[in-house]
C-alpha cells in the first residue's frame, strides 16, 4: 500500500517499478520451478548436477534486483527517526552526505563488478560449462547501477518529505493502523 506521505511516482518510477517488479518476481517464480524440479528428481532418485549452483546465482539475481526496487520505493534500511530529530537543516544535509555516501558505495561496487567481469572472462559454470561466468556475475555491475539510479530517481520525494519533518516509517504504520480501525469500525 503506497504511503499518502510520499509524492506520487514519476511515471519514469512507475515503468522502473514495473520493470523490477516483474524481473524479480519472474526470477522468483523460476526459482521455486527450479527448486521443486531437483526436490523432486530427487524423490525419484536423481538429480540435478547444476541445481546447487544455479539456484545461489538465481538468489542472488533477485537479492540485487530486489534491493533496486527496494531502493526505488525507500523501503530498504533507513534512519528516519534519527532524522527527524535533527533541525531541518541539519536534517537535509545529513540526507544528502548520506545519499552521497550511498551512491559512492555502489558506484565503487559497480567499478569492482567490472572489474571481476574481466577477470572472470573465459571462464564458465562448473556445472553446466556453456554459460559463462561473465554472464552470472553481471548482476554485480547492473544491480549497482540500478541501486543508484533507484535512489537518484527517489531522493527528490525523499528529500522533501525528510525535509518537512514526516517519516516514511511512520507514515505507513499509521496508514495500516487507520486502515485497520476502519475495518474494525465497520464490524461493529
Amino acid at each position: 500500500m503506497e504511503s499518502n506521505a510520499y509524492p506520487r511516482l514519476s511515471s519514469l518510477n512507475r515503468v522502473l517499478s514495473r520493470l523490477l517488479e516483474w524481473v524479480t518476481i519472474g526470477l522468483m517464480i523460476l526459482l521455486t520451478v527450479v527448486v521443486t524440479a531437483a526436490v523432486l528428481a530427487r524423490l525419484m532418485g536423481q538429480s540435478f548436477s547444476w541445481y546447487d549452483e544455479v539456484a545461489a546465482i538465481m538468489l542472488a539475481w533477485i537479492t540485487y534486483y530486489g534491493s533496486a526496487l527496494a531502493a526505488l520505493h525507500r523501503r530498504h534500511i533507513g534512519f528516519d527517526s534519527v532524522l527527524l530529530k535533527m533541525p531541518r537543516h541539519l536534517r537535509v544535509a545529513a540526507v544528502l552526505v548520506g545519499e552521497g555516501t550511498v551512491l559512492l558505495f555502489f558506484f565503487l561496487m559497480a567499478r569492482a563488478g567490472l572489474q571481476v567481469l574481466d577477470v572472470l572472462s573465459g571462464d564458465t559454470l562448473v556445472s553446466l560449462t556453456w554459460v559463462p561466468i561473465q554472464f552470472t556475475q553481471s548482476v554485480i555491475p547492473i544491480g549497482a547501477v540500478l541501486f543508484m539510479l533507484c535512489q537518484i530517481l527517489s531522493l527528490p520525494g525523499y528529500l522533501h518529505i525528510t525535509a518537512a519533518g514526516i517519516s516514511l516509517e511512520h507514515a505507513e504504520i499509521e496508514e495500516e493502523v487507520e486502515s485497520e480501525l476502519a475495518k474494525n469500525t465497520g464490524r461493529s
